[in-house]
């Protein structure tokens, strides 16, 4: 599945603004400016964006609480963004969500989900809606290896198989379902098979390979989009911080992420990659870091001076109008 040019250089600008855009919410929450729990997406860019970059705006994901990528891949404003989770009035939820429920759906970003496992049942309504209006769109659920364990997320596959709804389901397999190691916590060992024990195909790729991931839901979203129903994905993956911002990972091996900083990470890999291959030039990679660096830097320099909700905001939003 060969890419462009300007293909390549969009999935490089999407996973290095990801990455940038964790990394200096891992420097910021140290200023204690940002409320509330925020749970970093960094070292898992190929995925999201490598689902991502399958998708239209008219396609839906449902994300989970470490939704960041998902929602920057998907197409969400990075300024919006940052002013949402410094709780801003001009944020993308006016301030109200916050890091774990940011949602746009201009986008089609169902929003992310503080609920271990909430995305799949939504993600599943979502393609149910696609396939009655014959529409040819598709809608992803994200989750990672503790929300395979989950009833919810069962019954949304069984339903998706059954009604052969366009729904890909994408599990995030980081290692950590929380501090639970998934050697322990998932029973099988196996969660690709355990979807295939629903009837959909499903395979494993390599999250830290963006050209992995994206001809795993190359294959899926084709799938989905003839009308052959869903799929599951099981990318296989690290995070590079803890469950959430302040979390000391007592649980993980004293060198455990450098060694993983070195072989996991999929924008060094993929940098070699392309270069290695003659696609891309570092020049052209370099560029865009500087670029995603100065959009950052403005993106935070306008949350940190940007304007709260009033007290009068409490009261709107409360209920949805048709």
């Amino acid at each position: 599945m060969q890419l462009s040019r300007d293909q390549l250089l969009r999935a490089y600008r999407q996973m290095k603004t990801i990455r940038e855009f964790e990394e200096r919410l891992h420097v910021e929450i140290q200023t204690g400016e940002i409320p509330g729990f925020t749970h970093l997406y960094s070292g898992q860019e190929a995925v999201a964006v490598g689902v991502c970059e399958h998708l239209t705006e008219e396609d839906w994901i449902a994300s989970t609480h470490r939704g960041h990528g998902h929602c920057i891949a998907k197409g969400c404003d990075v300024p919006g963004m940052m002013l949402e989770i410094y709780g801003r009035r001009d944020g993308l939820c006016k301030g109200k969500g916050g890091s774990m429920h940011i949602a746009d759906m201009t986008k089609g970003m169902l929003g992310a989900n503080a609920i271990v496992g909430g995305g799949p049942p939504i993600a599943v309504g979502a393609a149910l809606a696609c396939k009655v209006r014959k529409n040819g769109r598709v809608a992803v659920a994200f989750g990672g290896d503790g929300s395979s364990n989950q009833g919810t997320v069962f019954e949304a596959m069984n339903l998706a198989v059954v009604l052969q709804a366009p729904a890909i389901f994408v599990f995030e397999h980081n290692g950590y379902s929380e501090h639970t190691g998934a050697d322990y916590a998932v029973g099988s060992k196996d969660i690709a098979g355990r979807a295939r024990g629903f009837g959909m195909p499903a395979e494993v790729c390599d999250g830290a390979d963006f050209f992995s991931v994206y001809e795993a839901m190359g294959r899926a979203v084709e799938r989905a989009r003839a009308g052959g129903g869903p799929t599951t994905i099981e990318p296989k993956i690290t995070r590079f911080f803890g469950h959430f911002e302040g979390d000391p990972m007592l649980y993980r091996a004293k060198d455990e992420v450098a060694r993983q900083r070195e072989s996991m990470d999929c924008l060094k890999n993929f940098r070699a990659r392309v270069t290695a291959e003659g696609w891309l030039a570092d020049a052209d990679l370099d560029r865009i870091d500087a670029q995603v660096l100065e959009l950052i830097d403005r993106s935070v320099a306008s949350a940190r001076t940007a304007a709260p909700p009033t007290a009068a905001d409490l009261l709107t939003d409360v209920y949805v109008s048709y």
